[in-house]
C-alpha cells in the first residue's frame, strides 16, 4: 500500500458519481473522481432542471452539475478529467487505466451512466479499430496528417474535434442537428483545419481493409460522400456505458451492472450507482441517492465496519 493508493476511485462525474464523492470525501476517504468529460452525460445535456430538491429556481443542467462538482471538490475529492479505458478488479487493490496513468484504490464505484449506444451506422461495427473509434484521445496520433471526422453535436464532440485538429490535416465535425450544442463563439469552431457540417447524418461508413469514405444524408434526403481516413463517433443513446469493464462484473441481459439494494456488485469492494444500473426511474435525485448509498457501502468496506456510518459531522 503506497501514498498514491486511494481509498476509493469513482468512475463517472454525473450526479451519482459526484454525490458519492461528496460523501466519501467528507468521510475523510482519499477520493478520486475520473470523469470522461465535464460536459458529457444526461444532466450536462439537460436544458433546465426545476424539480431537484432544494432548488429555489430552475437551473440549466450544466450549472447544477457544476454545483455537484464544486461540493465534491470542496470536501476534498480529487477530480481528474480522463477517460477510463480498462479496469482490473479481481485483486485487493482495484485499478483503473487511462491513457495517461493507472490509478489504484481500495474500492471502486462505477457511475458511468447510460448514454452509450450500440453500433447503428452501416459499417460502424465492421470498421471498429480499422478507422472507426470512440476515443479521440486514445487514437488521434494514428491519424496524423490524415482526414477524419467527428459525428456528433455535443460539447464533448466539439472538444474531441478540437483535439483531433492537432494531429489530423483536416477534421470534419458532422452534426445531425442544424445547430451545435455549444456557443457560436466557442474557440474550437474557429480552428483553421476544422470544417463544420450541420444537418447531416452518417448513412454509412465504407472502405476496404480500412475506412475510406463516409456517406452522408441531409434533412431533405440528399446524399453525398466524403473521402475519410477515420470516423470518431460521439452520438449518444440510452445504453449503459460498460465497454471499459470488459465483463469484469456481472452484467444483466439488458447490459446493466447488477447490484443489490446497497449498490454492491458481484465483486467485493466494487459498487455501482445511477443509470448504469438501469434503475427504473431515471431522475437526478435517484442517481444522487444511489451515489450516497454507494459511498456509505464503500466506506463500510474500506474500514471493515460491521455497520454503515451515516454521518461524519465534527
Amino acid at each position: 500500500m503506497t501514498d498514491s493508493l486511494y481509498d476509493v476511485i469513482i468512475i463517472g462525474g454525473g450526479p451519482a458519481g459526484l454525490s458519492a464523492a461528496q460523501y466519501t470525501a467528507r468521510a475523510k476517504m482519499k477520493t478520486l473522481v475520473l470523469d470522461k468529460s465535464s460536459s458529457a452525460g444526461a444532466l450536462a445535456f439537460a436544458s433546465l432542471i426545476e424539480n431537484y430538491p432544494g432548488l429555489e429556481k430552475p437551473l440549466p443542467g450544466p450549472e447544477l452539475l457544476d454545483i455537484f462538482r464544486k461540493q465534491a471538490v470542496g470536501f476534498g475529492a480529487e477530480y481528474v478529467e480522463a477517460q477510463v479505458i480498462g479496469v482490473s478488479l479481481t485483486g485487493e487493490v482495484k485499478e483503473a487505466f487511462t491513457m495517461e496513468k493507472t490509478y489504484q484504490a481500495k474500492s471502486l464505484i462505477i457511475a458511468t451512466g447510460s448514454m452509450g449506444r450500440k453500433a447503428t451506422i452501416k459499417g460502424e461495427a465492421e470498421f471498429l479499430g480499422r478507422g472507426v473509434s470512440y476515443c479521440a484521445i486514445c487514437d488521434a496520433a494514428f491519424f496524423r496528417g490524415k482526414t477524419v471526422c467527428v459525428l456528433g453535436d455535443s460539447e464533448e464532440a466539439v472538444k474531441e474535434a478540437g483535439l483531433l485538429t492537432r494531429f489530423a490535416e483536416t477534421v470534419y465535425l458532422i452534426s445531425p442537428s442544424k445547430e451545435l450544442k455549444v456557443s457560436p463563439d466557442n474557440p474550437t469552431l474557429s480552428i483553421q483545419n476544422l470544417k463544420v457540417l450541420t444537418g447531416r447524418t452518417a448513412a454509412s461508413i465504407e472502405g476496404g481493409d480500412l475506412v475510406e469514405r463516409v456517406h452522408l444524408r441531409d434533412a431533405q434526403g440528399e446524399e453525398s460522400s466524403l473521402d475519410m481516413d477515420g470516423v470518431f463517433v460521439y452520438l449518444h443513446g440510452s445504453k449503459p456505458v460498460i465497454d471499459f469493464l470488459q465483463g469484469s462484473v456481472e452484467i444483466s441481459e439488458d447490459e446493466c451492472i447488477v447490484t443489490n439494494k446497497m449498490t454492491e456488485t458481484s465483486i467485493p469492494g466494487v459498487f455501482s450507482a445511477g443509470d448504469v444500473t438501469c434503475t427504473e426511474v431515471r431522475q437526478v435525485v435517484i442517481a444522487a441517492a444511489q451515489g450516497c448509498i454507494a459511498a456509505l457501502s464503500a466506506e463500510k468496506y474500506v474500514f471493515h465496519r460491521r455497520r454503515r456510518k451515516y454521518d461524519w459531522h465534527g
